[in-house]
């Protein structure tokens, strides 16, 4: 019986190689975009707590003197909090794609795998198509002999 050999074990090895780092990138574009939703849940919980001071600061005597620098660092936060928001959709794009390049790379994996599963379920066929005319051919040589032996 001949040994199984797939033509295609380079092109296997290469897309493996290449599905591997597409998780890779995947895995990272996911913790960058975790990073930066916790970066932005931080920013808008500071965001309400100023809001909230400012509230306060209007509930009884009202002092521009001490509101000013209370309402130049809310606008300060609340500009963080906008490109916090753009920066973690950006992530969120990124990741998507990064998704997207590793389902593509998983799929050539596995029609690669498909196509070695036909080869190897063709090759044991053959082996087996094989092994089954050696043993007709080797019954058959035996019948020949026995029929030699009796009709002498």
């Amino acid at each position: 019986m001949k040994r199984f050999r797939f033509p295609l074990q380079p092109v296997a090895v290469l897309r493996a190689h290449h599905e591997v780092r597409a998780q890779e990138a995947f895995a990272a574009a996911v913790r960058a975009y975790l990073k930066t939703e916790e970066f932005l849940a931080a920013t808008r919980a500071r965001v309400a707590q100023f809001e909230a001071t400012l509230t306060a600061g209007r509930q009884g005597r009202f002092s521009g003197a001490d509101q000013g620098p209370a309402l130049s660092a809310y606008r300060q936060e609340s500009a963080t909090e906008a490109s916090s928001e753009q920066a973690m959709v950006a992530a969120r794009s990124t990741m998507q794609q990064r998704r997207a390049d590793y389902l593509a790379a998983h799929r050539k994996v596995e029609v690669i795998k498909r196509l070695e599963e036909k080869a190897r379920a063709t090759h044991r066929f053959e082996c087996a198509a094989e092994e089954q005319r050696t043993f007709d051919e080797f019954a058959g040589r035996r019948s020949q002999v026995a029929k030699s032996l009796f009709s002498s």
